[in-house]
């Protein structure tokens, strides 16, 4: 037998990105970011940090693995003080090791600082190369170090004018939380491409990825950080810079459709609602006669609700998802078709047998899992299989901070949609259209939709933004 360190070769959907929180002045900092990453686990799997403050210095527990597995009580209780910042990691730029893990704290001449960042800075390689030749040295190949030398190398002394100069080099997708000796602070970036907002729990602030994280410990929401915002925590203050003029957002609208717990709030509108409207949406632009409706697990279920709710037909949960499949598995000794879908999924065949059946899910990446999930609801019994997508197809990859597959593995980059059903065996596919996605959320032109039109909103976005994802040579497919 052979043991795999990841569950598939590699899973058919965009990656998460990762998942940032701090909170200030509150007597169980670290305790309240414990459970903030916790309720932000599905932001990243790969590692996970924790950095609090405790009389000008700076107290660090980082590990490999999910939150529950990094953190006991003995790790916690180290970690002193009332002010503290915590990272979920899934890797876009440098490599899954435990060197990469965040928050990443460093000694300067500014002073210890610790940096978690959600995104991904563009020309990463060449500031890095440039940092280089000017004698800096790097434990790590994050990008977020990059942005920590930039820090340490400011003249500014007024941390948020340093913040303001760094922003005002870098370019690219970034939210993210600092420590320093004396506070915590917050910012995004001109674009406000990934989500970071503000709230407050008893005389303290906390700030997070995602509104489910406050949710959990009780905060108030209270706003969106701005783009172009940084924010200064410290005790019961809060300090507003904006650091850099933001003339475009362009709030990434896969949030929306896969990435957040729908149980959030992001970017000022639910993710429920969001996934509700998508489906809804869908149903209108594309009926077809069928039996019941049957989501996808997990993410494909609220629009799978809208889908059912505007058609008139019964919801059905007709594919049941295993939720304790770990890191890793066991291969068995013979070989079982499927088995990575498997795993995951199995259909009811009670539910299924001799129906005509509509399966919604929120994306199609390399249509492999599809196909393995068409075939599964065949051989329960269905007589008809119905593929409907609750977002666009998705032709280009993500310069920012989202890890996604190259232009060549895209499917709906190399084929027309009536090729992707015939490679997915369905009787019928069909995606939500672009308009409908955006009515759905409410865009207008707020949103950055570049996975799905190529359009992407930073200037002068580079090819190789993300090391290893993307070839230089690669150059999207003509195919409608």
């Amino acid at each position: 037998m052979k043991k795999y360190s990841t569950l598939l070769p590699r899973d058919d959907k965009f990656r998460d990105e990762c998942g940032v929180f701090a909170v200030s002045n509150h007597p169980e900092a670290s305790r309240i970011t414990y459970l903030g990453l916790y309720a932000l686990q599905h932001r990243g799997q790969e590692s996970a940090g924790i950095v609090s403050l405790c009389d000008g210095s700076l107290d660090q527990h980082h590990g490999m693995g999910l939150v529950a597995d990094v953190f006991d009580d003995d790790a916690i209780l180290k970690l002193r003080g009332n002010s503290a910042i915590g990272h979920v990691r899934y890797s876009t730029t440098g490599e899954s090791h435990i060197s990469n893990a965040q928050p990443i704290v460093t000694d300067s001449r500014r002073g210890l600082m610790a940096l978690g960042h959600n995104g991904n800075l563009l020309r990463t390689n060449e500031i890095r190369r440039e940092l280089e030749l000017q004698g800096a040295i790097f434990r790590s190949t994050t990008d977020s170090e990059v942005m920590l030398h930039l820090l340490a190398r400011s003249d500014q002394e007024d941390t948020g004018l340093a913040l303001r100069e760094v922003f005002g080099r870098a370019s690219g997708a970034f939210s993210l939380v600092m420590a320093t000796s004396r506070s915590i602070w917050a910012a995004r970036d001109p674009y406000g491409v990934r989500p970071l907002c503000l709230g407050q729990l008893d005389d303290g602030w906390v700030v997070a990825s995602e509104t489910c994280a406050f949710d959990l410990i009780g905060a108030k929401y209270i706003r969106d950080i701005e783009p172009g915002e940084a924010v200064q925590l410290k005790g019961p203050q809060m300090r507003s810079l904006q650091i850099v003029e933001s003339h475009q957002s362009a709030h990434c609208i896969f949030e929306h459709v896969y990435f957040s717990r729908p149980d959030s709030t992001v970017f000022g509108k639910s993710v429920h609602s969001s996934r509700h409207a998508m489906g809804k949406q869908l149903a209108k632009e594309s009926t077809v006669d069928a039996d019941l409706i049957v989501p996808v697990p997990d993410s494909g279920v609220t629009s799978a609700l809208g889908y059912a709710n505007e058609a008139g037909l019964p919801f059905q949960v007709g594919l049941i998802r295993n939720h304790y499949v770990g890191r890793t598995f066991i291969e068995p000794k013979q070989s079982i078709r499927h088995f990575g879908v498997k795993i995951k999924l199995n259909p009811v065949r009670e539910v299924l047998q001799g129906k005509r059946v509509i399966v919604i899910d929120d994306s199609i990446v390399r249509g492999t899992t599809s196909q393995k999930i068409v075939e599964m609801l065949r051989n329960a019994g269905a007589s008809e299989v119905h593929m409907r997508v609750a977002s666009p197809p998705t032709v280009s990859p993500c310069h920012y901070g989202i890890d996604t597959p190259t232009y060549s593995e895209l499917i709906a980059n190399q084929m027309s949609v009536e090729e992707i059903r015939d490679f997915i065996n369905a009787d019928s596919l069909a995606y939500l259209s672009i308009e409908g996605m955006k009515t759905a959320v409410g865009a207008k032109d707020d949103f950055c939709t570049a996975c799905f039109d190529r359009r992407y909103p930073i200037p002068d976005t580079p090819r190789s933004a993300q090391k290893g994802l993307f070839d230089l040579d690669e150059t999207p497919a003509t195919k409608p």
